[in-house]
């Protein structure tokens, strides 16, 4: 083995152990975040028993999961019913592994270590675990395997509550999966490629695409939600109905890999979200962070930490403040609404885009994108002023309204 491999095989082992422990710690740590937003937004303390301020409370959760008793449902599918966890769990730890966190750190080394020999790098060194060249269709495409655990532990539960809750995860997940890809086209229209760093660079030349994209940030964010069964998307749970659906049977460790799966898909829309809309590690205002070095690396990782972090409770938030829908209506917003906007936006970005540049002339990123942005502008007030009328951004008040106007108009003796 050479030593330029060498240094890649040890530099990319390297990566994978920061990145795990910083996806798995991360996780836990989300779990003591949620209670705490949910307590702040409650106006109470939350958990501040184990640990200074609480922050050792998940770690006594994980410790309570490990030492509880195993249950198996006598009638239940043994094999898949321990298989399912697993598959649910290993598809939403690896896409942490193909989204750059930090710009590129310029590294030379060449060392001899006593056991593995001569260890050569030279040349900026990514700062992702794999930089794979099909990008955010790497992502699409693993994340839809998440839904195969969630539809055997409803299966081989044998249980009817676990199998209504995976049978509304798969069409869900499915469902929304269709405009989630669809929203991303788009992206691939201006940057011309599906890389996370190649769409990066591309936002630094020009603007952060939330702007000139704006419908397609709109559409991969809520459908983000149902992917990851976030309230108000969370029917497959439902303990209304359900009693808490897919793992209904299910306790102890295997339980709790279910939630470090949902936790995990949530890190993993919030740093897309941040990747493709917001400039990932691309720090506003500045080109200094193109320049490289230990320093602008540091400091590009924390600016997509915070983005990232930004969005995790943004998804925290919604769940505290909006209700869960009745099942009828997330399918009715999946397939009557986000899907066709995502198909019809398709047409007016490649449109827009081939009059810009081929009639209009404006070739350069940061004109394409303002270009963009007007026109994205006009189209959010064309989409939530004009067609909507309040039937979605402010749907429960014209209910109310509508409500109001009916019951004036019945007679005081039928009341």
């Amino acid at each position: 083995m050479t030593p330029e491999m060498k240094g890649f095989l040890l530099l990319s082992i390297a990566k994978m152990l920061f990145v795990f422990t910083v996806v798995m710690v991360g996780v836990a740590l989300l779990t003591l975040m949620e209670r705490k937003v949910s307590a702040w937004m409650q106006n109470r303390f939350g958990p501040n028993r184990v640990g200074p301020g609480g922050l050792l409370q998940p770690i006594a959760d994980g410790l309570k999961n490990l030492v509880k008793e195993e249950t198996y449902p006598a009638e239940a599918s043994r094999v898949l019913f321990l298989l399912a966890p697993a598959l649910a769990f290993i598809p939403a730890l690896m896409l942490s592994a193909v989204i750059p966190f930090a710009a590129p750190l310029p590294l030379d080394v060449d060392v001899t270590l006593p056991v593995l020999g001569r260890i050569v790098h030279h040349g900026p060194l990514p700062m992702v675990v794999a930089d794979v060249p099909v990008g955010f269709l790497f992502v699409l495409a693993i994340s839809s395997l998440g839904v195969y655990g969630i539809a055997l532990a409803g299966w081989s539960s044998n249980s009817k509550y676990s199998l209504l809750g995976g049978l509304r995860a798969s069409a869900q997940l499915i469902s929304y999966e269709v405009a989630m890809g669809m929203s991303l086209v788009p992206v691939l229209l201006l940057a011309g490629q599906v890389s996370f760093s190649a769409i990066i660079a591309e936002q630094q030349a020009g603007l952060w695409y939330v702007g000139p994209l704006f419908l397609s940030f709109f559409v991969f964010l809520i459908s983000g939600f149902a992917e990851t069964n976030r309230l108000p998307f969370d029917l497959p749970e439902a303990e209304s109905e359900l009693t808490a659906g897919y793992h209904t049977e299910y306790s102890a460790m295997k339980f709790s890999l279910f939630f470090i799966a949902e936790y995990a898909n949530v890190v993993t829309v919030s740093a897309m979200v941040a990747t493709l809309f917001f400039g990932g590690w691309d720090i506003p205002f500045t080109h200094a962070d193109d320049q490289g070095g230990l320093v602008w690396t540091v400091l590009t990782g924390l600016s997509f930490f915070v983005k990232t972090l930004f969005w995790i409770f943004f998804v925290m938030w919604i769940r505290w403040t909006l209700p869960r829908f009745r099942y009828d209506q997330l399918m009715a917003l999946g397939w009557k609404l986000l899907t066709p906007l995502a198909l019809t936006y398709i047409l007016v970005i490649a449109t827009a885009v081939y009059v810009i540049e081929r009639v209009l002339g404006i070739t350069d990123p940061v004109g394409r994108a303002l270009a963009l942005t007007g026109l994205n502008l006009a189209l959010g007030v064309l989409l939530f002023v004009v067609i909507d009328r309040g039937a979605i951004v402010r749907g429960s008040a014209r209910a109310t309204r509508a409500a109001q106007r009916t019951a004036g108009r019945v007679p005081a003796r039928a009341a």
